[in-house]
């Protein structure tokens, strides 16, 4: 019998489609499962938020760590939080940390520091000189911030419209039956 290829449950067959499908379905299945949680939603908006806030800073290693703990001290959704962190990871931290360092540049007076793309560990932009070290905390700082307030409220709207629409679909599926 030959397996049908747009049969979801097909493993062979959603490894052959590519992985921009697969990525999209990714994002798909856990925005609607950031939706779908129990939480308020300014409960989530402000989890979205931290997870922003703690993903702008220059602690990779250990945001995960940060952002549990914090969502915990905060009383937010701790599954919202850290994935929120998630835009800045190991595969994006050379392009991230660098716009952090031209950010920092502008708004810290060390303008004689450089950027190394091969020292982006903590302990080697620790010693390399904590002018780097600042500069790029400064620019975590000077993103995060304005990212983090805009986070809340568009987060907000977001969950709110989907889950007055979810709201009302439901009911139109009730009046239906």
């Amino acid at each position: 019998m030959a397996q049908d290829a747009r049969n979801p449950l097909d493993g062979q067959a959603n490894q052959d489609k590519g992985w921009w499908p697969r990525t999209k379905r990714a994002t798909r299945y856990w925005y609607l499962r950031v939706m779908r949680q129990r939480s308020s939603a300014r409960n989530l908006a402000g989890a979205m938020a931290l997870g922003m806030f703690i993903g702008a800073m220059p602690i990779i290693p250990f945001q995960s760590v940060v952002v549990i703990g914090l969502a915990f001290l905060f009383r937010v959704n701790k599954l919202t939080a850290w994935l929120a962190t998630c835009y800045s990871n190991a595969f994006t931290m050379v392009p991230f940390y660098y716009f952090l360092f031209l950010v920092g540049k502008v708004v810290t007076p060390f303008k004689d520091v450089s950027f190394d793309p091969n020292h982006l560990e903590m302990r080697q932009l620790i010693e390399s000189g904590w002018e780097v070290f600042v500069v790029i905390f400064s620019g975590g700082l000077a993103f995060g911030i304005p990212a983090t307030i805009l986070t809340y409220f568009i987060s907000l709207f977001v969950i709110r419209r989907y889950r007055q629409r979810r709201a009302i679909r439901r009911l139109r599926k009730q009046t239906q039956l």
